[in-house]
């Protein structure tokens, strides 16, 4: 077998969740001077172990809350581990917050050239696939490619980030529930283009709640519940085990 592409040793990353954000304004000013509300440290994830192999498609399944966007994260290294190691071995291309990237006083044109150079895309590349780029986008982006980007709506700004990180040659590819915004016209686009990636060999990570984009897309299923990795095999058996745990 092949080095792997993603390799995940006793994984774990603790967060600090501050009780003094959900009081109220009364019981801010009692507070105020005195003891102040302890904040609480919990582990989104911890003692996860798994590798996923080059080519393969691997769907990241649990309720709400279980640690699948932080393990996305922790692949895209926007997270740093508190504890264990994540070893990614090739370049990522996040489809994750696809809008996070822009800037809301520059156009729509000017941010698929700064988003786009972000992640490492020539100049040249992106006048080349400019107008495939907003094509994608569809009409209503194309219509509004010179305004402010804070004047579109949000699924106006995630059709043009997905437009533009599509773009990318990177062999991994991370996937957050992109495919649940947007009509069934981009939707359509989306699932083709992943169909194309995967064709070429790339490696798929994809978060989702949609069984049916889950089980067209992924060989593979890691079940996550309160933290911990249950199920590592198959995304059906992943999925048994996540259904009948919502069943109880």
């Amino acid at each position: 077998m092949s080095q792997p592409i993603i390799e995940a040793r006793d994984l774990g990353i603790q967060f600090v969740r501050n009780r003094r954000r959900q009081l109220r304004i009364r019981e801010m000013f009692i507070h105020r001077g005195g003891r102040q509300p302890k904040s609480e440290e919990f582990w989104p994830l911890r003692h996860v172990t798994f590798d996923i192999q080059p080519g393969d498609a691997v769907g990241v399944i649990g309720k709400n809350g279980t640690g699948k966007s932080t393990t996305l994260r922790l692949i895209a290294g926007v997270l740093i581990p508190d504890e264990g190691s994540i070893t990614v071995r090739g370049k990522v291309a996040p489809l994750l917050q696809l809008s996070a990237g822009f800037s809301n006083d520059l156009s729509g044109r000017e941010n698929v050239h700064l988003v786009g150079s972000l992640h490492g895309l020539t100049p040249q590349f992106l006048k080349q696939k400019f107008d495939e780029i907003v094509d994608f986008a569809g009409d209503q982006v194309r219509a509004a490619i010179d305004t402010p980007v804070r004047h579109y709506s949000s699924g106006m700004k995630v059709r043009l980030g997905f437009s533009v990180i599509a773009q990318l040659s990177h062999p991994i590819l991370l996937v957050d529930e992109v495919m649940a915004v947007g009509d069934a016209e981009f939707r359509a686009k989306c699932y083709a283009t992943i169909e194309r990636l995967l064709a070429e060999g790339r490696t798929l990570v994809l978060v989702s709640h949609n069984e049916n984009d889950l089980t067209r897309f992924c060989n593979r299923g890691l079940y996550l519940d309160r933290g911990r990795l249950k199920v590592d095999g198959t995304v059906r058996e992943a999925l048994d085990a996540y259904n009948n745990v919502v069943r109880t």
